[in-house]
């Protein structure tokens, strides 16, 4: 694009939208051009975007479109895939300003929300009214539900509640020719048409912009009951969780960390959470069943942890408690910032496969050189593998991605899926296509060609519209 057809462009947005919310400044737009991802690839945006309601976006999206100027949606930027990362003279569209709460419909249980609404503002006010939002990814402090809808995030609680995708009744997208789209409903059931709102949900913005949400809320939950138990063998770790999705329990969170990552939130928290200095896997668990009910449910699982091999156990209803010990599981990847930079993954293997899966990541630890710590949701199989690496180190880079790249393998040959909760981005698209296939593929770029025909909305995210005659490469 030539700088007289940029300038235009620019113009054109100020115009529409007002001088502040066009940002040109390289300071200020750097800051904008990545996620969290730091092996992801990232260019240089021509603009920063940040309009205030549905019109704008829309306004925004027709400029970019009459210019051939390709779009970035954004949120906070807490993801891990560089979904949200800039291309060379795109437009990132930052959607954080869209942040009203527009509706809490009590009776109904169910909430309109816009995507800049970060989650836990979103979660404490629908629980002022006596309601739950369950989506809670472990950045639920800082992340918006845009993000979490676009990338179809869990977090701790999916193991009974479910990922975004099943909170969410209905959208509005504004798409690629700046018309706006209303998908689902407001009622508990409804089957009328095909399902789009599944359909833009995990897609990353690459076929539209989703500037509304209605969502599901459910009763707020008890406060939570907690039990902790440590193991000093992995595969009795492993064997427990199998044992309670056997017996049919379903706690409200059920997570696991390995001894790299108790002991990196040990040192963080400047605390001891009782693991031992043996343990080699920590599980905690929560029910917010209440009462009795919670404590049944605690109980049964304390005996299957025990009977798995458990050297420790310990069970509490003190709520300020549990927060503690489930502090240090939300903890780890800032704990393990000071051992270096992270490149954190994001596998799904069976339930019944997560020792496996642990073993294995210690396995690519030890033939890469670099620390590597796993935490995950145990009670959904979705495990984060964090790789520690010196970034400065070209050496250490390389042999990070390689570690990336084998924890993924190894998550497949489990039976696994590259991805649970972090999505795809720019540094998962040849693991997208190993996994799904050519057929799968060419129905993903046949969806996308129906709904963004110019390729405008994050073009090189997910998946190239021009594929390599070589196919995939993943693991090369």
């Amino acid at each position: 694009m030539s700088t007289a057809s940029s300038s235009q462009l620019v113009d054109r947005l100020r115009a529409t939208l007002g001088h502040s919310a066009v940002i040109t400044d390289t300071d200020v737009t750097d800051s904008y051009s990545r996620d969290m991802m730091p092996l992801a690839p990232y260019g240089t945006p021509l603009a920063v975007v940040m309009p205030t309601d549905t019109d704008g976006v829309q306004a925004t999206v027709r400029a970019c479109a009459d210019a051939g100027v390709p779009i970035v949606p954004r949120g906070a930027g807490s993801g891990l895939t560089g979904a949200a990362n800039a291309i060379d003279g795109c437009v990132i569209l930052v959607l954080t300003k869209l942040n009203e709460i527009l509706e809490i419909d009590a009776a109904n249980r169910l909430a309109v929300v816009q995507p800049g609404v970060v989650n836990l503002d979103f979660r404490d006010a629908v629980a002022k009214n006596g309601l739950f939002y369950p989506p809670d990814p472990s950045s639920y402090d800082w992340c918006t539900i845009g993000g979490n809808l676009a990338t179809n995030a869990g977090g701790l609680c999916c193991v009974k509640y479910g990922v975004t995708t099943d909170a969410v009744l209905g959208l509005k997208v504004v798409l690629a020719d700046g018309s706006l789209l209303k998908t689902g409903r407001r009622t508990v059931k409804g089957v009328a048409g095909y399902d789009l709102t599944k359909l833009f949900i995990g897609s990353e913005g690459t076929l539209g912009v989703i500037t509304e949400a209605t969502v599901a809320l459910k009763p707020l939950p008890q406060a939570p009951g907690t039990l902790v138990a440590a193991f000093n063998d992995t595969a009795a770790a492993g064997d427990a969780v199998a044992r309670v999705v056997k017996e049919g329990l379903v706690p409200s969170l059920m997570e696991i960390m390995d001894a790299a990552s108790i002991k990196a939130a040990e040192a963080y928290l400047n605390t001891d959470i009782g693991a031992g200095s043996g343990c080699e896997a920590l599980l905690l668990c929560q029910s917010d069943s209440g009462g009795e009910v919670a404590r049944r449910e605690l109980t049964a699982i304390e005996q299957i942890c025990s009977d798995a091999g458990a050297d420790m156990t310990y069970v509490t209803d003190d709520l300020a408690e549990g927060n503690m010990l489930l502090q240090a599981r939300r903890v780890v990847l800032t704990a393990l910032e000071t051992y270096g930079t992270w490149l954190t993954d994001d596998v799904s293997v069976p339930r019944t496969r997560i020792a496996e899966l642990i073993t294995g990541c210690a396995r690519i630890s030890e033939d890469v050189g670099l620390l590597i710590a796993v935490v995950g949701h145990a009670g959904d199989g979705n495990m984060h593998p964090t790789i520690v690496y010196d970034p400065s180190s070209a050496d250490e880079s390389a042999r990070a991605h390689k570690a990336f790249d084998d924890i993924l393998d190894v998550g497949l040959s489990l039976g696994g899926t590259v991805t649970g909760e972090h999505g795809i981005g720019k540094i998962k698209q040849e693991w997208l296509a190993r996994e799904i296939g050519p057929v799968g593929m060419r129905v993903h770029r046949d969806i996308k060609q129906a709904l963004d025909p110019e390729n405008l909305f994050n073009p090189e995210s997910m998946f190239s519209m021009n594929p390599s005659p070589h196919g995939p490469a993943a693991g090369s």
